[in-house]
This record gives structure tokens, C-alpha cells and sequence, in this order.
């Protein structure tokens, strides 16, 4: 398998995004690096750089939800660095309540941000592979989309199941060509999204958790629950227990 040398991340200012940046950076690959904070998009770049002299990182401002301009942001970046060999999936929100409470406008949010703009994402990272015959389409969806969950977590994990259906369909209109995909399922990992997961004894640092989502995207699987301990028997766990047994532990 030949190295993903050019990587594009959404979501990339801050949180998991960031963090992907800075191992795929130690790697040596070259990054495209988009997110609606360019101040934090140029601070980042100059960090990577200034750890990492040979690398090229292009940055750009991108609101997912923004569909047209998903596509000449992608475009844009394959201009820079001459192909996309890799687009991580990665902008996504966290806000949520329950059904019925009158938040409609915070879980049409997250709907949208989470699954609408992820599939702008797919389609810009797909039709540049399919043009190149080559590439690896990443989707981050969460240990979230394996069951309906309830209170504020309901819409959010419906919104991560949507996507990594989406990806699943993706992989299964590729399978026989050169472009890969893969799905992330990742636990707990502390981030700016983390909020009241922050309290579980479950959580690992951003620093761990990225670790483990970039050791596996480099492996390219078709999915992978991360970190794999504890979240591969929890993922087996809340496919097969009861609905209250899971409801209970969300």
C-alpha cells in the first residue's frame, strides 16, 4: 500500500482535527487543513511547520454547512497540493436535546452539520478519488451511532448511525476499485465536544484517543471502534443488551 502523503482534515482547528494535524505532521505527510477559525487554522499551521520544516500545510476556511463551497474548498486544496490521496470526514457537532422539549433548532443543527455536510464532504472527497482512481475517504462517526440513545444524545447518535451508513454505502459502490474507505467509531476522547462525557472514568486524553484513530486510519480497515479497549467488547455490548440496560448507560 503507498503512503497517503497528501491529507486533507476537516474540523480541523480544533479538538480531535487538531490533534490528527499533529501525528499525521510527525508522519511527514502534507496537510490541507480546513475549518471555519482561520486564526486558529494560521496558528496551527505555524506550528506544524515550525516542528515539521518539510512538510507543506495549506489551510482554508471552510463552514461545512456551506455545500458549494465544500466542493471548491476541496478542489481548491487538490490545486495546492497536486492530488487528495486521503479526506478525513472529521467537522461535526455535538449539541442536542431531548425530542419534544422545544430544541428543535438545536437538533436540526446537529442533523445537518453531522450527516447534510458530511455527505457534501463525501461526495467533494469521492469525485476527486474517482477522477484520480485513487484515495481513502476517513468518516468519523461515534460508539454513539451503535443504538438509539436517549435525552441530549438521541439526535447526535442518530445524526453519527446516518454517516456511517453513508460510508457503508460508499464502501460498498467501491469495493471493487482502488479507493478505500473507512469508518471510525471513537469512544470517549476529550475534546471541545466532550462535555458531560468528561465525568465517565471511560475517557481517555486527546492525545491517546487521536493516537489510536490515526494508527487505525493508516491501517485502512473497512471500521474500527477506538481506542479498541474498552470499545470493542462496549460496542458489542450495546448492540446486544436490552434498550433500558443501554438507555442506563448513556
Amino acid at each position: 500500500m503507498s503512503t497517503r502523503r497528501n491529507i486533507l482534515i476537516t474540523g480541523a482547528s480544533a479538538g480531535l482535527g487538531e490533534r490528527m494535524a499533529h501525528e499525521f505532521a510527525a508522519r511527514g505527510r502534507n496537510l490541507a487543513l480546513c475549518a471555519r477559525r482561520t486564526d486558529r487554522l494560521e496558528r496551527l499551521r505555524g506550528e506544524l511547520l515550525a516542528a515539521h520544516p518539510g512538510i507543506t500545510v495549506a489551510v482554508r476556511a471552510l463552514d461545512v454547512n456551506d455545500h458549494d463551497a465544500v466542493f471548491e474548498v476541496f478542489r481548491a486544496f487538490r490545486s495546492d497540493l497536486g492530488s487528495l490521496d486521503r479526506v478525513v470526514v472529521n467537522a461535526g457537532l455535538g449539541k442536542g436535546q431531548p425530542i419534544g422539549t422545544g430544541r428543535f433548532d438545536a437538533n436540526l443543527q446537529t442533523a445537518r452539520t453531522n450527516f447534510t455536510a458530511a455527505l457534501a464532504q463525501c461526495e467533494a472527497a469521492v469525485e476527486a478519488f474517482r477522477d484520480q482512481r485513487a484515495g481513502h475517504l476517513v468518516v468519523v462517526s461515534s460508539m454513539s451511532a451503535m443504538r438509539g440513545l436517549p435525552r441530549n444524545l438521541t439526535a447526535y447518535a442518530a445524526s453519527k448511525a446516518g454517516v456511517a451508513a453513508l460510508a457503508e454505502g460508499i464502501r460498498a459502490e467501491l469495493l471493487r476499485t482502488p479507493i478505500k474507505v473507512t469508518t471510525l467509531f471513537p469512544g470517549y476522547i476529550a475534546s471541545e465536544m466532550s462535555g458531560s462525557a468528561a465525568r465517565t472514568p471511560l475517557m481517555v486524553s486527546t492525545e491517546k484517543g487521536v493516537r489510536a484513530m490515526v494508527r487505525a486510519i493508516e491501517a485502512e480497515p473497512a471500521k474500527a471502534k477506538v481506542p479498541a479497549w474498552p470499545w470493542v467488547p462496549l460496542g458489542f455490548a450495546m448492540r446486544h443488551l436490552p434498550l433500558g440496560v443501554v438507555a442506563r448507560m448513556s
